[in-house]
């Protein structure tokens, strides 16, 4: 399946590199006819004032227009190619993510938490990261938003459906996917810098005057005037001073009464106007290809009509705020059309109509932001299963060929069944595939309750808190030895689980900072106590005492192993097996390395 993927994502690069190659080569075209154009425009004038005839005017005109209709095309045209580069780089990023390289896409370091619940012990975030293979996030309220979708699993099974739904459509809609996240070419948005300014902008305080009836009738009276007089300077008697008189007037009064509020609302144009274009350009996207109508039962705001608009009223306003400003803005747009004025009048009227739900829109575009990231996981990864969630109140996991997602085609799939309440205590040799199943199963839980594929032939799971020990650090800045590291993570899964209705955790060797003897009566002493709680268990570990809890208590307590095979050199099967673990490793390896001593 990879291979037809990969085959797929070629053909639409090879094609977008023929269309970004015909749009540079139109463009050379144009930038030749727009030199030729403007040299023609400047001779014909030179003649004109040389000899006086009326024809070579007429070409000067003509060439000009012909070069400013080359200009607009120019620019569209470079608008074009860059789309089409954008677009291109999306689809060359997934052929890198097909072939194993996953440094073209964040890899979530800013959310590395050693303290949170699973996500450090279950490689969420970082370089080779889960989130680091999923995110494709445009915009950095989404790239927050996906992360909080796999450290936060408090949904119900309705809600996880409805994503897992929304999930799959979108990820139909590949073409559709690739020009949302083409917008990302210039960087991420900064959502809540975006966020900040129209709050600001909702409690700026401006007068209320402009946006009345009776000042835009009269400012337009005003502007007419203008122009009239001006025609009536040029074709009667009427004196240049009185058309400038009342320009002046116009000037005057724009700049007594609306200066003040040019600047406050300039302000913040200048700190939008680059994220706004960004939001502007997805919002066109959202609309035309209906994203939004995929994920309606996702969206917060109550559907994302009238988005559009409100955010191309704004670009538009703060392009007419950008043109104005400067020393000369100010002169000449205010002095021929009151220009500030009708600026600030259209911007309190999109004020009164939008700025109520810009805030709702903005998350929503995060929400979808996530959601595409989900859905191109989905799409890149075919093979992969869907989960069944269950309703019920306990510890639900069945799962049949479970793999982890990292190790592709090479992963040997195990199946495992968790009961309600029950331990099961892993044993094997160093390198037999316990850490690595342990997180196989932390990994697909936390993709199974965000809707996402998972990795295995058939999976069902509950809702439950899930937590997990396998990584512990030493903070030593701190004066926390290695072993007071791993009792503090204790202590914080025992509070986890007092507080959740069902925990399963996952432990990778218990408290590994201490001695054999003491480790093992430490051990059996927390999991004889953590039993008492709402708690079902899945701990790895080298110490094959430990297994003897399963002799005495045979109702909650279960063996399982990873076993080797042991000859001229040692087999790893990699399967998950029932009973304790006979054959280990260590000594059989450090032979061959003292062999040469």
């Amino acid at each position: 399946m990879s291979e037809n993927l990969s085959e797929k994502y070629s053909v639409q690069a090879d094609i977008l590199t023929g269309k970004v190659h015909r749009c540079r080569q139109k463009g050379r075209m144009f930038v030749a006819m727009e030199l030729g154009a403007f040299t023609g425009a400047v001779a014909m004038t030179v003649l004109y004032t040389v000899y006086g005839s009326t024809p070579y005017i007429i070409t000067a005109v003509l060439l000009l227009g012909a070069y400013i209709t080359m200009r607009q095309f120019d620019a569209s045209n470079s608008k074009k190619a860059e789309r089409l580069e954008a677009l291109h780089k999306v689809y060359i990023n997934e052929l890198r993510y097909l072939s194993g390289d996953y440094s073209c896409f964040d890899d979530g370091t800013v959310y590395i938490d050693p303290s949170h619940a699973y996500s450090y012990d279950m490689d969420l975030f970082g370089k080779l990261s889960l989130f680091n293979r999923i995110n494709r996030t445009v915009t950095i309220g989404g790239r927050d938003r996906l992360a909080h979708c796999l450290t936060s699993l408090y949904m119900n099974k309705e809600e996880i459906d409805r994503r897992a739904l929304a999930v799959n459509r979108i990820a139909e809609m590949e073409r559709e996917r690739a020009a949302f996240m083409a917008v990302a070419s210039r960087g991420p948005i900064d959502t809540q810098l975006v966020l900040n300014i129209i709050s600001r902008v909702e409690k700026m305080n401006l007068p209320l005057w402009p946006a009345s009836t009776v000042a835009f009738v009269a400012a337009s009276v005003s502007v007419a005037v203008f122009a009239s007089l001006v025609a009536l300077s040029i074709f009667t008697d009427l004196t240049p001073g009185v058309p400038f008189l009342w320009a002046t007037l116009q000037f005057a009064t724009v700049l007594v009464l609306c200066s003040r509020a040019c600047r406050k609302i300039g302000s913040a144009a200048d700190c939008l106007s680059k994220h706004l274009k960004g939001y502007t350009e997805l919002m066109r996207i959202i609309d035309e290809t209906g994203l939004d109508n995929m994920a309606a039962s996702e969206l917060k705001s109550g559907g994302m009509a009238g988005a559009l608009s409100a955010f191309c009223e704004l670009d538009k306003l703060l392009r007419g705020f950008d043109r104005r400003s400067g020393m000369l803005g100010p002169l000449v747009f205010d002095t021929l059309e009151l220009k500030g004025y009708f600026l600030i009048r259209g911007f309190l009227v999109w004020r009164r109509n939008y700025i109520n739900r810009m805030s709702g829109w903005i998350n929503d575009v995060s929400i979808l932001d996530a959601l595409v990231s989900m859905a191109t996981f989905r799409y890149n990864e075919p093979s992969a299963g869907q989960a069944v969630i269950s309703d019920e109140d306990k510890v639900v996991y069945n799962v049949k060929g479970l793999r982890h997602p990292f190790l592709g085609q090479k992963a040997v799939g195990n199946d495992f069944t968790a009961a309600d309440g029950n331990y099961y205590i892993i044993t094997g040799a160093n390198m037999a595939g316990k850490s690595t199943f342990l997180r196989a199963l932390g990994i697909n839980y936390i993709l199974a309750v965000n809707g996402m594929p998972v990795f295995a032939d058939s999976m069902n799971v509950s809702l439950f808190n899930l937590f997990s020990s396998m990584r512990t650090n030493d903070d030593l800045g701190h004066g926390i030895s290695y072993f007071n590291a791993e009792l503090l993570r204790l202590r914080q899964l025992t509070e986890s689980c007092k507080t959740a209705p069902h925990t399963l955790i996952i432990l990778d060797e218990i408290l590994k900072g201490t001695n054999s003897l003491d480790k093992l009566n430490g051990s059996r002493m927390f999991l004889e106590a953590v039993s008492r709680l709402p708690v079902t268990g899945i701990i790895a570990t080298h110490d094959l005492e430990l297994s003897r809890m399963a002799d005495e208590r045979p109702e909650r307590f279960h063996n399982c192993c990873f076993e080797i095979e042991l000859s001229d050199k040692i087999t790893y099967t990699y399967r998950l097996t029932d009973g304790v673990a006979r054959n280990q490793n260590a000594t059989y390896l450090l032979r061959d390395i003292i062999s040469g001593i």
